[in-house]
């Protein structure tokens, strides 16, 4: 069946969320037609045939896909009571956020819902119900060259002493450290995080602990070591391929894959598409190491993207996106999901050996020393989609002062806490 996916320019209107919602050349009296809105880009293939594999089972839904252009938009449809049925979204504030507004359909009582690890749930859990279905857990940290380690005789390193004396080696050697991602401003919102919660640990604050002082309006973002957050920023601007403001993230994978770089601080799902370039590239997963105490640097992990139903659908397309995770949540849908979009469920007993390297490495860590939640998910959106990747491009573009970059964090929290 063909699925078109709907790319919007500036405004959304109705007519253009119409061309995406329908499609007459599949339209019958009994067929239901669903739109899927995605942002996860990285293996849209994978997830056409997830989609066309339920389809042949479920040949009275249809399910249209449709690329997410951004939270403004989505609320000028949802305004319009045309709303995408089924909404692929980022854990934690995203799902806060449209959960509040009565957007979202409660799944808490859904049998299928049994199956989801209880430790992920609290990235959909709002107010008592849980909106959702965590559909991918993964780790941001440093995925290494095993072979460009073992050509030189270094080990991956643990510790942030370790991490300088592996870059010096690997410069000395003519081999650029770090393939970076600064032609897109997102890459920094997640290292500046994942630093400054690591960082939370030291001090004796969990992050939940920080997330309520900064709503609050007790906190700041400068409650941790600043001078060590941003000598590690300056440490990662000195050990990167040069020009990095003009390397995007397809630049970044490339780089990579191709062995021109012998490290790069990404989620596993960056993995993937380096995989598609060098399909015999040979790589590890590590955290990234922020303190000299090897048992302190842990995996930056938790759920990433969900699954969540709109409470402006019919009652008989809810039902139908229902009967979709159902379907997921089988062994055959776990199996597909994992095979075809690559990327781990959060579900009870689930297998990612067959996933090899990065994976494994992940998992292990993660059993053996435990995690950080991915504390950016649930910042307000503006301050993380704001300042958070904004200022800390432009620290590492020397166009502010760290100074400039906590100010700028903390005036933005203020703001979205006060309105």
């Amino acid at each position: 069946m063909k699925k078109t996916v709907l790319l919007v320019a500036g405004f959304i209107s109705i007519m253009a969320f119409a061309g995406c919602s329908k499609n007459e050349s599949q339209k019958t009296d009994s067929k239901i037609e669903l739109t899927l809105n995605y942002y996860k880009q990285e293996n849209l293939d994978g997830l056409k045939n997830i989609i066309s594999e339920f389809e042949k089972e479920n040949p009275n839904i249809f399910i249209q896909l449709c690329h997410n252009e951004g939270d403004e938009q989505n609320m000028a449809l949802a305004d319009e009571g045309l709303l995408y049925d089924i909404l692929q979204m980022q854990s934690y504030a995203r799902v806060f956020e449209y959960a509040s507004r009565g957007l979202l359909m409660d799944l808490t009582n859904r049998p299928f819902m049994n199956k989801v690890l209880p430790s992920s749930l609290s990235a959909v859990h709002w107010n008592g119900k849980n909106y959702g279905i965590p559909m991918d857990y993964a780790g941001i940290g440093i995925i290494y060259n095993k072979d460009i380690f073992a050509k030189y005789g270094l080990t991956p390193p643990s510790t942030y002493a370790e991490m300088q004396t592996v870059c010096n080696q690997l410069k000395a050697r003519g081999v650029v450290p770090f393939s970076p991602l600064l032609g897109e401003n997102w890459s920094m919102g997640h290292i500046i995080t994942m630093i400054h919660t690591a960082l939370l640990k030291e001090k004796g604050i969990s992050s939940d602990d920080f997330i309520l002082r900064m709503n609050a309006g007790k906190g700041s973002y400068g409650q941790v070591n600043t001078a060590k957050l941003f000598g590690i920023l300056d440490f990662y601007g000195k050990n990167i391929s040069p020009n990095p403001e003009k390397i995007n993230g397809a630049e970044q994978q490339k780089i990579f894959a191709n062995g021109k770089a012998a490290m790069m601080i990404q989620g596993l799902w960056a993995y993937m598409d380096c995989l598609k370039i060098n399909p015999n590239l040979n790589a590890g997963f590590i955290p990234f190491p922020v303190y000299n105490d090897s048992k302190l640097n842990t995996f930056y992990s938790d759920v990433d993207s969900v699954f969540c139903v709109s409470s402006q659908s019919s009652k008989a397309k809810q039902e139908a996106c229902v009967k979709f995770f159902e379907w997921l949540l089988t062994e055959k849908g776990q199996r597909l999901w994992m095979s075809q979009y690559k990327l781990i469920p959060p579900v009870k007993g689930v297998d990612v050996t067959s996933f090899g390297g990065p994976y494994v490495d992940l998992m292990k860590s993660v059993e053996e020393k435990g995690s950080m939640p991915w504390a950016f998910s649930q910042y307000p959106s503006a301050v993380f989609d704001g300042p958070c990747k904004d200022s800390s491009w432009n620290y590492m573009m020397k166009n502010v002062t760290a100074s400039e970059v906590i100010r700028a964090i903390d005036k933005k929290w203020s703001e979205e806490v006060t309105n």
